[in-house]
């Protein structure tokens, strides 16, 4: 009867289906600011999650002693009381009738009050929480952490905000007809014995609360899901190696790129030399030619084997050649090979 009513209770309130209504009267007292609570999925049948409340808060499963000083505030809500039929033959009507146990012989329906009063709503300051979690971590070796974390499906959460009565309350239930007469003559008694149930619970009884999922790391580092876009749980071994292995493979790509794009800029400048030099006459590129200009040389009549041009055969790109010049000299060699043509007049000309 009491989950019936909460369950009334938010879907009437709304706000988003961030709200969740406490499922049972005897732990209503759990679901408290920066309590933990563990959501988990039915099954892929049902889309709606199970919030099962724990014995522990926020600061229990943090490494270190100190206390989370962030502050809750707390206004009035709304004055709440509600009367309605609920159909025997719908799953709310079957619902009530098992957890209540009332008569229903003879009945099609069933008429519940719930009368809360003036509810008042509490909440953590976010913005305080935040800057307070910032260096704390997670410890591995708590209990609700070895459990949740040995099972997939399971998600730990924190109570941000609670929504709770300012006075007595009672829940009244009571079968009967459908019809006008029937309407919440809780107090008949013409009606048979057991038709009609009712109970009283204390002042500052939570009936609905709010929560935030934590994604834990495997460092231990956990993150405040603030945004129902991000998803709790526990870093997983092999999405951390994934994750690393991505990291890895996208530094190969950007820096495979970048050789590519100076060897494309490198043949480019060559390519530029190579078409300024053959698109000019003889007379103006024909260095070796003139008096007073170095001599080419075939390096194996002295010794020395074929290699890479210094011009065009660096990097990637091994040109090889058997000529060069002994006049010219680069970080301490005594010679330089050049191809014939044209490297060899294009070297000379930029050193001129």
């Amino acid at each position: 009867m009491f989950a019936a009513a909460t369950k009334s209770f938010v879907k009437q309130v709304g706000d988003g289906g961030r709200l969740v209504p406490v499922p049972s009267l005897s732990e209503a007292d759990k679901y408290q600011p920066l309590s933990l609570v563990v959501k988990k999925k039915r099954c892929f049948l049902f889309p709606r999650y199970k919030f099962t409340s724990t014995p522990f808060t926020l600061k229990d499963i943090l490494l270190g002693d100190r206390e989370i000083s962030a502050g809750i505030s707390s206004y009035q809500l709304l004055n709440y009381e509600d009367e309605s039929d609920v159909s025997l033959y719908g799953r709310r009507g079957n619902h009530i009738v098992n957890d209540v146990g009332i008569n229903v012989t003879g009945s099609d329906s069933i008429a519940v009050k719930a009368s809360f009063g003036v509810v008042t709503k509490h909440e953590v300051e976010v913005s305080t929480l935040l800057k307070e979690i910032t260096a704390r971590k997670i410890n591995f070796d708590h209990s609700l952490i070895r459990q949740s974390r040995s099972c997939r499906k399971a998600v730990l959460c924190v109570v941000m905000e609670s929504i709770r009565t300012t006075r007595q309350c009672s829940l009244s239930v009571h079968a009967g007809i459908r019809g006008e007469a029937m309407r919440f003559h809780f107090m008949d008694e013409q009606n048979p014995k057991g038709r009609e149930k009712a109970i009283v619970f204390p002042a500052h009884t939570t009936i609905a609360f709010s929560v935030f999922e934590l994604f834990i790391y495997l460092d231990g580092a956990f993150d405040l899901c603030v945004t129902s876009v991000s998803k709790g749980g526990f870093e997983r071994e092999e999405t951390a190696t994934f994750a690393l292995f991505y990291r890895l493979r996208n530094i190969l790509f950007e820096r495979n790129r970048r050789v590519m794009d100076a060897i494309s800029r490198s043949q480019l400048y060559l390519d530029d030399l190579f078409s300024d030099y053959y698109d000019k006459p003889l007379s103006m590129t024909d260095i070796s030619l003139k008096e007073g200009t170095h001599i080419r040389v075939n390096l194996l009549n002295h010794n020395i084997p074929k290699g890479p041009c210094i011009l065009c055969g660096m990097g990637n790109l091994k040109r090889e050649t058997v000529y060069g010049c002994f006049q010219c000299s680069v970080d301490g060699q005594k010679y330089v090979r050049l191809h014939a043509v044209p490297c060899f007049d294009i070297w000379h000309k930029r050193m001129k």
